[in-house]
């Protein structure tokens, strides 16, 4: 009877195979795992937020009750539809809910992620748990103080001559784009940071591209800005002209040549 024998480098192959196959499904448990995690936290500040939706909408309302009150016109909002203050009162509290639980999922995106990642790359676990979640709310502070009042202020006095019908939906929208868009504008750095982190940008190359980089900023400012004025367009520059001066300083200091540099500093 033949011996029938086993090619070890066949053999070998599949093996390697199936730890693959089981790392692979293990990254899948795991990613199933955070997601259930962040649906709690979500579920958990929409409830939260739920029990004062009232309150977040009187803070929401705020802004354009000053522009109407400083332009002489009826402090009211409007709807058209029935259901439309359940369905608001909803999304808002979603959205506020989402602000809430934004820490925690963060901690949970880190935590899929970081495995991936060295050991000295680990380390911009506890700067990205506060710096994320601190911008964002930075932007969306200085969208409610700054950005959204003068933008309100400036389309209900240009338009006073007519009788405002303003729908809590178009509201809310409105709110959210701007809030949101300025939060969003606010990670700048944060993109910055990983887009050095892994070599993809140098702090060299955005100091050499800066003129055209205020040139794309100021084109996306006008058309994010939701009036057509000079003055609400250059409010939204500004900020993001200054995050693109601080990304650079973020970029060079994370970028791995320097990091490289300092490793051999310390070593010599």
């Amino acid at each position: 009877m033949p011996d029938i024998g086993l090619d070890p480098a066949a053999t070998r192959r599949q093996i390697e195979d199936k730890m693959h196959s089981m790392s692979f499904l293990a990254h899948l448990e795991e990613l199933r795992r955070r997601i259930i995690h962040s649906l709690i936290y979500i579920t958990a500040g929409f409830g939260i937020c739920w029990a004062f939706h009232e309150k977040i909408f009187g803070y929401m309302q705020r802004p354009i009750m000053f522009a109407l009150k400083n332009n002489g016109l009826d402090q009211k909002l409007t709807y058209l539809n029935p259901t439309e203050p359940f369905n608001m009162y909803l999304k808002i509290s979603l959205i506020a809910g989402l602000f809430l639980a934004c820490p925690f999922v963060l901690y949970q995106v880190w935590g899929f992620i970081a495995p991936g990642l060295y050991k000295r790359e680990r380390k911009y676990v506890l700067p990205f748990m506060i710096f994320t979640p601190a911008l964002f709310l930075a932007g969306g502070y200085f969208g409610y103080t700054l950005v959204y009042p003068a933008a309100l202020n400036f389309l209900i006095e240009f338009s006073k001559q007519f009788t405002p019908m303003i729908t809590i939906n178009e509201y809310t929208d409105l709110f959210m784009v701007i809030i949101l868009g300025m939060g969003m504008i606010f990670e700048m750095p944060i993109l910055v940071f990983f887009l050095a982190l892994f070599g993809i940008v140098s702090p060299g190359w955005m100091w050499r591209n800066l003129r055209y980089s205020i040139l794309v900023i100021f084109i996306i400012a006008a058309i994010v800005t939701p009036t057509t004025d000079i003055m609400n367009m250059c409010i939204f520059a500004a900020p993001m002209i200054v995050l693109y001066l601080l990304s650079i300083l973020v970029a060079y200091l994370v970028h791995p040549s320097r990091r490289k540099k300092a490793k051999e500093k310390a070593q010599a």
